[in-house]
């Protein structure tokens, strides 16, 4: 990547937005500003619309343009990362097309690399029923996994847990295994030997999922290569430093509880009093 050096009569360097249905997406917050240190970063949580999972999808693709409406006037980012697999592989194109002028990155379902992986060429998909049942998951199943046998897992239930698990409530691992136990397949001595985290919630459980499995497998969470993507998207300026008055969160019901607001506090994130 070829880097700018910033002019001290530049302007502060805009933000990141990563936008999540929920508090999943600081999975790849995480890992973005590692690699993006001299950007601000504004996390989005639709809390008021999670989970997605039970939306029509008319009503859920036109709640997602109208909240990246004002979004995008309000904070004026430099770069949008959609960090929730159910919404860009719902809405991704659509955003795009409404707002020719911004980048978004994408999160959709880690087919691809898991194909490339796979020895047994068995592969499970875990996702929300929302991304399951998305053409954009099948197609990618078509390019990329053709030669694979694919088994798309839709839990009504994970991401629920997992948001009650990174708060610190206590889960079931009886209710964790009925989630997770259709990922693994036995088929003429082989057995399923990746599966892609396809939610990003879904990696704050790993270490539950690795403990419960009844094989180990290989858990492929997409967050690094989300981050990567961005980085790539956004230019490295060289003697920049980190702007003041961003790293804050946002929650679209205006009112995250006590234990959400201390978990923001441990990423680093202050807490906005406002609601887009």
């Amino acid at each position: 990547m070829t880097a700018i050096t910033l002019n001290p009569t530049q302007q502060t360097l805009r933000p990141v937005l990563v936008f999540d249905s929920g508090i999943g997406g600081l999975t790849v917050l995480r890992e973005a500003r590692v690699l993006m240190p001299e950007r601000g970063f504004i996390y989005i949580a639709d809390d008021a619309g999670f989970p997605y999972g039970g939306w029509e999808e008319d009503a859920l693709r036109a709640r997602i343009l109208a909240l990246f409406a004002q979004l995008l006037d309000t904070y004026q980012p430099e770069i949008c990362i959609i960090a929730c697999n159910t919404a860009f592989t719902l809405a991704g194109a659509d955003l795009r097309a409404k707002f020719p002028d911004m980048t978004f990155v994408g999160t959709v379902p880690a087919i691809k690399p898991a194909a490339e992986r796979t020895r047994s060429g068995l592969v499970s998909v875990l996702a929300t029923p929302g991304t399951v049942k998305r053409a954009y998951t099948r197609d990618l199943i078509q390019s990329f996994a053709s030669q694979c046998h694919v088994r798309l897992v839709g839990s009504e239930n994970l991401a629920r847990m997992a948001e009650a698990w990174i708060r610190g409530e206590p889960i079931s691992d009886d209710a964790v295994l009925a989630e997770i136990s259709p990922c693994f397949i036995e088929d003429q001595g082989k057995r399923t030997d990746i599966v892609v985290l396809a939610c990003t919630h879904y990696p704050f459980m790993v270490n539950i999922f690795r403990r419960l499995a009844p094989w180990p497998v290989d858990w492929l969470d997409p967050a690094e290569a989300i981050a990567r993507q961005a980085r790539r998207k956004v230019e490295l300026v060289q003697g920049a430093e980190h702007p003041d008055g961003f790293d804050f969160a946002v929650f679209t019901s205006g009112q995250p509880n006590f234990t959400t607001r201390r978990l923001m506090q441990g990423f680093g994130l202050k807490m906005s009093a406002s609601a887009p």
